[in-house]
C-alpha cells in the first residue's frame, strides 16, 4: 500500500464506529468539529444497534465487520478514508481493514486496541439472552468514568442500547497481514500514552497486535472512557489532527 499524505489538501471520508451500547447518534457533538474542516463524516448504526427492540440474539462480530467494509466499498475509491473506533468498536475497525488494506490510509482508536486474529474484543462481560446491557456504573473503573457526570451518565444510560452478545465474545477472524502497514493513531483518555508504551514495551497481551503495527503515534486526551460526551470538541481535533487537519 502506498502511503497517503494527509497533508495534501483534500476531503476526507471518516468514518466513525461506535462501542459498546452505543449508536451513530453518540457522535453528534463529534460530527460538527469534522465537518467544519470540510470532510465527510459517516456514524455508523451496526445491525442490533437499531433500537432496543432490536433483535440481536444471532447478530455476530462478523455481521458487525461487514457493515463496515459495506460503507467503505460504497465511498469513492479516489477519496481518503479514515476509520475512527471508539473502545470495542477497535475490533470491528481492524478487521475492517484487515478486509480491506488498500481502501483506510488511516485508524484512530479511542480508548481502545486492535484485536488480534483468535482474540475476542470484550469477552466477560454479563450477557442474557444473547445481549450485553449497559452494566451498572459501579462495574467500571473510576478512570472510566472521569468527567462522566450525574447527569451525563443519566443521559447515556437513557440512550445505551444492549449490545449483541456476540460481538464481544466471537474470536476476530484476520488473514491479510498488510494491516500491519495502514498507520494508527491511539488517543489515549482514561491512561496515558506513557502507560500504554509502558504495556507494549512489557508484551502485555491487550496491546500485542498494536506492537506489530509499523507507524503508530498516541494523542493524550486526559479524560473518561466516553470523550465523545465528555470532552466531544477536543476529541474532534484530535481526529482533524490525526490527518494532519487539527
Amino acid at each position: 500500500m502506498t502511503p497517503i499524505n494527509f497533508e495534501e489538501p483534500t476531503i476526507v471520508d471518516i468514518v466513525l464506529i461506535p462501542g459498546l451500547w452505543l449508536d451513530g447518534s453518540s457522535w453528534d457533538q463529534v460530527i460538527p468539529t469534522l465537518e467544519r474542516a470540510g470532510h465527510r463524516a459517516h456514524p455508523l448504526t451496526l445491525p442490533g444497534l437499531e433500537s432496543r427492540d432490536a433483535d440481536r440474539s444471532e447478530i455476530t462480530l462478523r455481521d458487525h465487520v461487514d457493515a463496515v467494509v459495506k460503507v467503505i466499498d460504497s465511498l469513492d475509491s479516489r477519496e481518503k478514508i479514515l476509520l475512527v473506533a471508539h473502545s470495542a468498536g477497535g475490533a470491528v475497525a481492524h478487521a475492517a481493514v484487515d478486509a480491506r488494506p488498500d481502501r483506510v490510509a488511516r485508524v484512530v482508536y479511542i480508548g481502545g486496541f486492535p484485536t488480534p486474529d483468535g482474540e475476542a474484543a470484550a469477552a466477560g462481560l454479563p450477557a442474557s439472552n444473547g445481549e450485553i446491557a449497559l452494566p451498572e456504573w459501579s462495574a467500571f473503573d473510576a478512570q472510566e468514568l472521569t468527567d462522566l457526570d450525574d447527569r451525563a451518565r443519566d443521559e447515556f444510560r437513557a440512550r445505551a442500547i444492549p449490545s449483541p452478545q456476540r460481538v464481544a465474545t466471537d474470536p476476530q477472524r484476520l488473514s491479510d497481514e498488510r494491516r500491519y502497514a495502514v498507520p494508527v493513531t491511539v488517543i489515549a483518555t482514561e491512561f496515558t500514552s506513557d502507560m500504554l508504551r509502558g504495556w507494549i514495551a512489557d508484551g502485555e497481551t491487550p496491546v500485542r497486535e498494536l506492537a506489530r503495527i509499523r507507524a503508530v503515534e498516541y494523542v493524550d486526551l486526559p479524560t473518561g472512557h466516553w470523550p465523545q460526551f465528555t470532552r466531544p470538541e477536543e476529541l474532534g481535533r484530535a481526529i482533524l489532527a490525526s490527518i494532519g487537519a487539527g
